[in-house]
């Protein structure tokens, strides 16, 4: 199909979200403790690291049962996806009515999958020497958590999940709306998921990245990261909505298999591309969401890159002190709070930002940027920008607008 085609718009809107992670079960409680500096989110637990206890951002609140699904289809992830796409699903439905079931396409991201269903069943086979009763690897599988959802929704189009550690749920937004904007869909469900294991905890304790307090972002006591899960959906279309994903920006610094390039340039050419795809300047932009994990490296080369791209004077937050850091499914929890951010206007035609947790104790070493520190309410709200730096130097910026 041609892409020129005069039935196809550019313009790609978020129509609707359905969120969930340490913060909140829905979307108006999230928006409030994000608003508000409300701190309290992170639990503290040894459930990972017997022995040291670590602050990690758990998602406590029930969650949607999975036995009537097929047994592959039972995971935590699935739990957490269910529970995000409750939120959205009468609208979601009415939007799917009358859609050709091949033109629905499904992208998430995630860098665990079903991984801590393998753990149980291999701690299982260790001590038995059998693996449990309908233990399906199929549950841990990258591509399950896009397969799953494509099939609850009868959906046929292009189903698939993106793992590139903690770009991924950012990027599955950028390739859904290249499916739309490509022809390719109508209509497309995407964002991330990640939960909770053994794999990412001890493994990025190992890495001697983890906090055992709650992270400390851009501040001179930082320490690292704290562990999060959670999910994020949502439903892209042509179709206008309260808000456009007006730009995307991918770079990839391949300079290091876990620190990011030092001098930030490579996340400053994310942002700049986001910029660009845009055609809007940084002076425009009324809201930056940090990927701010609280570790040495990745807040300094963040820092500079701010400053590469002259927004320094942009207000600005890590929202990890909310959520612990939900890896594969954090860049679509962070654009989602960006949405939020964007179609949450008060009563007084006013529109509050995120406020970061942290000390408050600046680090010198870093160049100035504008974090928000206490709530802020301001009287102009029309673009914010989230930025997702991973592993490898994979970099991703997208920008929202306010329609």
């Amino acid at each position: 199909m041609n892409p020129a085609d005069a039935r196809f718009s550019s313009r790609v809107y978020l129509n609707n979200l359905g969120l969930i992670c340490a913060v909140g079960d829905n979307k108006a409680a999230i928006a409030r403790r994000l608003f508000a500096g409300e701190t309290g989110s992170l639990s503290t637990t040894d459930r990972f690291t017997p022995g040291q206890p670590l602050s990690l951002g758990e998602v406590c609140g029930e969650l949607p049962g999975v036995d009537h699904l097929p047994m592959h289809q039972r995971s935590r992830s699935n739990q957490l996806l269910l529970a995000a796409l409750a939120q959205i699903r009468e609208d979601l439905d009415l939007r799917l009515a009358g859609v050709d079931p091949l033109r629905i396409g499904v992208v998430l991201g995630t860098s665990t999958s079903g991984i801590a269903e393998g753990e149980v069943a291999m701690a299982h086979r260790e001590k038995s020497g059998e693996w449990p009763d309908g233990f399906s690897y199929r549950q841990q599988e990258m591509a399950a958590p896009a397969e799953c959802l494509a099939d609850w929704l009868g959906a046929r189009g292009p189903a698939f999940t993106i793992s590139t550690a903690c770009s991924s749920g950012a990027k599955a937004l950028a390739s859904g709306r290249r499916l739309l904007r490509e022809g390719l869909c109508d209509l497309v469900i995407a964002g991330g998921v990640d939960v909770l294991c053994g794999l990412t905890v001890n493994g990025f304790s190992a890495l001697e990245a983890v906090s055992a307090d709650a992270c400390n972002p851009f501040s001179r006591n930082r320490q690292g990261i704290n562990i999060g899960e959670g999910a994020a959906l949502f439903i892209m279309s042509r179709d206008s909505g309260p808000v456009a994903l007006a730009g995307a920006g991918e770079t990839s610094d391949a300079h290091h298999i876990s620190a990011p390039a030092p001098d930030g340039a490579g996340a400053a050419r994310a942002m700049t591309g986001a910029l660009i795809d845009a055609g809007i300047a940084a002076e425009a932009i009324d809201y930056l969401n940090l990927h701010g994990t609280a570790t040495a490296q990745n807040d300094r080369m963040e820092s500079l890159a701010v400053a590469a791209c002259n927004m320094q004077s942009v207000p600005c937050s890590s929202t990890k002190g909310y959520t612990g850091h939900a890896l594969g499914a954090a860049g679509a929890i962070e654009a989602g709070f960006c949405w939020l951010t964007l179609t949450q206007k008060t009563a007084d035609e006013s529109w509050m930002l995120p406020v970061q947790l942290w000390d408050r104790e600046v680090d010198p070493e870093l160049p100035a940027i504008a974090l928000i520190s206490e709530p802020r309410r301001v009287r102009t709200l029309s673009y914010a920008m989230s930025n997702s730096f991973a592993f490898g130097g994979n970099n991703i910026a997208l920008l929202l607008e306010r329609c």
